[in-house]
C-alpha cells in the first residue's frame, strides 16, 4: 500500500484522491506532497499524477513523476524567517523608521513613528509624506 507506507497521515487521503482521480482518467499536475523515506526523513515532493493507458486507450494504472522540492522548501522557510525577523526588528526599533514609495507616498512606518506622530501605520500608508506629516 503506496499511500500508507509512505505518505504522512495528514495528506493521506488528498494523496489518495490524486491517484483515484487519475485511475479515473482525471491527471494532476504539481501537486507537493511530503514522502516519507525508509529513514524516516521527510521529504518534499512536487509530484504529476498521470493515467497510463494499454494499446486500446484502457486506464491500466498511473504514472508518477516527481521532483524533490526539499531544499527549495527549506530555504523559502529559511527566508520567511528571517523576513519575520526583519519586520519585527524595524517595527520594534527604538528609532522612529518610515519609508516612501517613488511617488513619495509612505510604504513603512515602525511602531516609534507611530508612537512619535500619532499617526498609526494604517492611517499614514499612502499618504503623500511631505504635504501630509511634514
Amino acid at each position: 500500500p503506496l499511500v500508507s507506507t509512505f505518505i504522512v497521515p495528514k495528506l493521506r487521503e488528498s494523496v489518495q484522491s490524486v491517484l483515484d482521480n487519475a485511475l479515473k482518467g482525471t491527471e494532476t499536475s504539481n501537486y507537493e506532497l511530503e514522502f516519507r523515506t525508509k529513514s524516516n526523513e521527510i521529504r518534499y515532493l512536487l509530484v504529476n499524477a498521470t493515467t497510463r493507458r494499454d494499446a486500446e486507450n484502457n486506464i491500466v494504472g498511473v504514472v508518477g513523476v516527481a521532483q524533490d522540492v526539499t531544499e527549495t522548501k527549506r530555504n523559502d522557510r529559511a527566508m520567511s524567517a528571517m523576513a519575520r525577523e526583519l519586520r519585527q526588528l524595524v517595527d520594534k526599533a527604538n528609532a522612529p523608521i518610515f519609508g516612501i514609495d517613488v511617488h513619495g507616498k509612505v510604504n513603512e512606518w515602525n511602531e516609534k513613528t507611530a508612537e512619535i506622530t500619532g499617526f498609526s501605520k494604517e492611517e499614514a500608508f499612502g499618504y503623500p509624506l511631505v504635504s501630509t506629516f511634514i
